[in-house]
């Protein structure tokens, strides 16, 4: 049997950060992820932050990989962060620029395929250097303990054995499931999001956002696009795509149960949104019936072509490095030239093929997870004998409002679970007392900890100040109190004190409300929003459409086994099920069909749910 000092379970960000950390400490660690390629099982809103915080010490991304900075595998650099009141067609906006901000370094926008991808390779270079390194492909399928070391069974490799293990395996942890560490999350801790990339040229991102190179874009949507739940909506400017996505209320999605992709469509019908997607797109018209066969086959292959030429051409013009590459290369002299050729090629498609360019959007993927709110969730002793568990497995993430932030609390966890796995190697000591509790001890510590569990009366005033200009007779009698109280400095101290007496659970359902994501944010457009008109209907893809233009490598083995097909859980989940795994049979039970399943865990709860075999399942190409 094979032996380690340390085995990590999960290659995302927080499991390749504990990697990295633990092969820099000259410790021996192997990781083992499911996926083909790590990073092709990860999706993410989402922005990666690094922080200063103004007590204690964070682990930033930085901190770990000391070449981010320089290699940047990240997509732009978030300098605005607006958040949006909608009702049909009007808008009011507020800057909250100064809230993301607040105690931070800086923000990116990242992609998961790409960022993940990197970390990977610093991480697996460093491990191997060592002795370990990163095995792909392979499924834990149970976990036992054998004088102490650890038995890990996989679905695809021999047992092997581990001192000490560091889970890393997501909001749905098989780990903590399998060694009682904690109960499978309830919807009341959870929140589900549902994600569509966008695809945008590099510079109409620039210029339809007004930002520079390396400059990005947040905006944050409340009002009518999130039909009544208790969440919103978020668009985020990568390099040449956008990140449009809606978050909601797990609990609130149950008691009001609405497609996943109805939400995320009725974001991208907002006017605004519309309007920022919007792109030039190529329409195919249809060919003759008249010709013969082999000549329409001929049109159909010409006309094809020539469209990928258009976009292909199109999106090296209006990239900085694409476009100099280009010309650098000698395929063309100019920047003039290069346009030249793009609007012959599109004359010659209209003209000699009647294909006509209109306003609409081009989705490039779809995907959905469930999200831990670590207000209500995050493990207070996040460990189970020999195994620490870090980021969404442990519950942990920082969702207050507007800030929302994951990937820096699981770097910053997988830091200290290295830290106090590799004290224990130096002494030969993995008991839960010395190892254990000094990573709960260290966990403890970390300021996300503390974002978790008080109100910082230095944020909140931020984002009070970002709130002056709203109208007092809107906010109502529920919230203007809290206003006039939170105007004084002497009494927000007071105010934050004795709320933090009474605790986030006494206090979130007086926030965390219909009211405040739905009912004020509609009051406020309507009554101080500017008109925003739509100059398009965006044409947006059926979930069919979006699932068959997902890619999988099906197993013809089910990975989720419904325990109660009649119960009223399970009934709520063929609404709820982001891909439309589930469907009510005729004794009016569910049955499943997974195929289509991208593994969410959005139905784990009240089924039998593993992660699929080792490869298998969907692979995501940005995430």
């Amino acid at each position: 049997m094979e032996h380690y000092d340390v085995a990590v379970i999960g290659g995302g960000s927080a499991g390749l950060a504990a990697l990295k950390r633990l092969s820099d400490l000259n410790k021996q660690a192997i990781l083992i992820e499911a996926g083909k390629r790590v990073g092709s099982k990860n999706i993410s809103g989402g922005i990666l932050y690094s922080k200063k915080p103004k007590h204690g010490k964070t682990y930033n991304v930085e901190d770990v990989y000391p070449e981010f900075l320089q290699d940047k595998p990240v997509e732009r650099r978030i300098t605005q962060y607006m958040l949006h009141a909608t009702s049909k067609d009007k808008i009011f906006t507020m800057n909250l620029t100064a809230a993301h901000e607040y105690q931070a370094n800086f923000g990116y926008s990242v992609l998961l395929n790409k960022l993940d991808g990197w970390f990977a390779k610093q991480a697996g270079e460093s491990a191997e250097r060592q002795g370990g390194g990163i095995v792909s492909g392979v499924h834990v399928r149970s976990l036992s303990w054998q004088d102490e070391k650890t038995v890990i069974e996989t679905d695809e490799l021999e047992p092997f054995e581990a001192k000490a293990v560091i889970a890393a395996d997501g909001v749905n942890s098989e780990i903590a499931e399998m060694t009682g560490a904690r109960a499978k999350f309830t919807p009341e801790q959870l929140y589900q999001g549902v994600k569509v990339i966008v695809k945008l040229p590099e510079e109409i991102i620039e210029q339809r956002f007004k930002i520079g190179p390396d400059e990005g874009v947040a905006h944050l949507f409340a009002g009518d696009v999130t039909l009544n739940h208790i969440g919103g909506g978020f668009l985020y400017t990568n390099l040449d795509t956008l990140s449009v996505g809606a978050v909601y209320h797990y609990d609130s999605l149950m008691t009001r149960p609405s497609e996943p992709y109805t939400l995320i469509n009725a974001l991208l019908k907002n006017p605004l949104v519309a309007e920022f997607i919007k792109d030039q797109v190529a329409i195919k018209e249809e060919i003759d019936k008249n010709l013969p066969k082999e000549e329409q086959l001929r049109t159909r292959f010409a006309v094809s072509k020539l469209i990928k030429t258009w976009n292909d051409l199109r999106d090296s013009y209006y990239s900085h490095a694409s476009k100099k590459k280009l010309i650098e290369s000698g395929k063309y002299k100019s920047e003039e030239e290069i346009r030249a050729r793009l609007d012959s090629v599109q004359n010659e498609l209209a003209t000699k093929y009647d294909t006509k360019f209109v306003n609409d959007y081009v989705e490039l993927e779809y995907g959905a997870k469930l999200v831990p709110d670590g207000k209500r969730c995050a493990m207070k002793k996040p460990y189970n004998k020999n195994i620490l568990f870090v980021g969404d497995a442990a519950g942990r993430g920082v969702f207050i409002g507007p800030r929302i932030e994951g990937l820096n609390v699981g770097i910053d966890d997988a830091v200290r679970a290295a830290d106090a796995v590799a004290r224990a190697i130096d002494r030969n000591n993995f008991s839960t007392q010395y190892m254990g509790e000094f990573y709960s001890h260290s966990i403890d510590q970390s300021p996300y900890t503390r974002d978790m569990n008080e109100i910082d009366k230095d944020y909140l005033k931020i984002f009070l100040d970002a709130a002056r200009d709203v109208p007092k007779d809107i906010i109502g009698q529920r919230y203007g109190m809290v206003f006039k109280l939170m105007s004084s400095g002497t009494l927000r101290g007071l105010a934050v004190g004795f709320a933090n007496i009474l605790g986030y659970d006494r206090l979130l359902p007086l926030v965390e409300s219909e009211e405040t994501y739905v009912q004020v944010p509609i009051e406020l457009a309507e009554k101080t929003g500017r008109q925003v008109q739509a100059s398009y209907e965006p044409a947006i893809p059926t979930i069919a459409q979006r699932i068959a233009g997902l890619k999988y490598d099906d197993d013809r083995i089910s990975h989720i086994k419904v325990l109660n097909p009649k119960s009223e859980f399970m009934r709520k989940i063929v609404t709820l099920c982001p891909t439309v795994c589930y469907s009510m049979e005729g004794g009016g039970g569910v049955t499943l069909q997974h195929e289509a399943c991208i593994e969410c865990g959005t139905c784990a709860k009240e089924t039998d749910w593993h992660h699929p075999r080792g490869e298998k399942g969907v692979i995501y190409q940005y995430g």
